[in-house]
């Protein structure tokens, strides 16, 4: 069986927020630079109005603390002294960075506090709703906890689908006999996989091999380039896991054609339902996954063809007692 091949700790640093997302959230940086590598270890985005008035348990540290229009209102009505402890409240955390938003004025205070604590200080023209909406957004895809994994991945059905199986199997030659026939290839080798919800895993491929698939015999294949833009696909959430299997391995037993015991595979805390399919000379790979995916979809829906059968043949033995 395939195993991860990492689980990466999820970090991102400020200056890579903002290298990132600079120009789409219209950011300037004003002070606070040399906190550039300042890092962020969770996706909340904080309003600290509380903290400003000395509530010192709404500051949380390596957080994105963004100051909208009534903490900045907050903060013009003070006089000198309380204001000086406001700032103080507010820095009295390691934060990873300071939004300003809706173009408001950086008063000379907060830009001293930020440089003296080498805290980034930011500002961006954007109300602070919208604002929060898109660097959360950003921060849960950047901060998700990530592993790789051995496989080809592609979208089949609209559903994304893991080709797993020992080296040799045929995955690959699976995987390209799906391309032709209208399927998208996500990931072939490595695969991405970052928990981006409580039960949902997203796929993607890396930079380098984006696009392309090792096929023996064939070598290496831009499947871009031979079957055009609808035949790769960026990224998909993982929903169903393909195994590729020897007969033997299986045995008997797990050849049961009423197999009522669910498979799943757990990664990264989340179960994915896994398919074991035997390999076999003769065997057409490619409509047995199109039907897995097919009945994939119909249980999620609550159709289960096994209970069906089931229910019928009961049916049966009881009309006949």
């Amino acid at each position: 069986m395939d195993q991860p091949i990492e689980v990466s700790p999820a970090h991102v640093t400020v200056a890579t927020l903002f290298r990132d997302m600079g120009e789409q959230l219209n950011l300037k940086w004003v002070a606070g630079r040399r906190g550039g590598l300042r890092t962020l270890t969770s996706e909340t985005i904080q309003k600290p109005t509380l903290a400003l008035i000395g509530h010192l348990n709404f500051v949380h540290p390596n957080r994105v603390q963004v100051l909208g229009c009534a903490e900045m209102d907050y903060l013009r009505s003070l006089p000198a002294q309380n204001l000086k402890d406001a700032l103080d409240h507010l820095f009295s955390s390691e934060l990873a960075a300071i939004v300003i938003s809706n173009g408001e004025a950086v008063p000379d205070a907060l830009f001293a506090c930020a440089e003296e604590t080498g805290t980034p200080l930011l500002t961006s023209s954007l109300a602070s709703p919208v604002l929060m909406l898109h660097l959360g957004h950003y921060l849960t895809q950047c901060l998700a906890e990530t592993t790789s994994l051995h496989g080809v991945f592609l979208e089949v059905l609209g559903t994304g689908v893991m080709i797993k199986g020992d080296a040799g199997v045929g995955k690959s030659e699976l995987a390209l006999e799906l391309i032709t026939r209208g399927h998208r290839l996500v990931a072939d080798d490595v695969v991405e996989l970052r928990h981006v919800a409580p039960e949902t895993l997203e796929g993607t491929c890396p930079a380098l091999i984006r696009d392309f698939l090792e096929v023996r015999g064939l070598g290496i294949l831009n499947i871009r380039y031979l079957f055009g833009e609808t035949a790769v696909k960026l990224q998909k959430n993982l929903k169903l896991i393909v195994e590729l299997v020897h007969p033997q391995e299986i045995g008997e037993v797990g050849l049961n054609r009423l197999d009522m015991v669910a498979s799943a595979e757990t990664i990264l805390g989340v179960a994915i339902p896994k398919v074991r399919v035997p390999v076999a000379a003769g065997r057409n790979l490619a409509v047995l996954v199109e039907v897995a995916v097919r009945n994939h979809i119909l249980k999620s829906r609550g159709i289960n063809p096994v209970e069906q059968f089931i229910l019928r043949q009961q049916a049966a033995i009881d009309g006949s007692t």
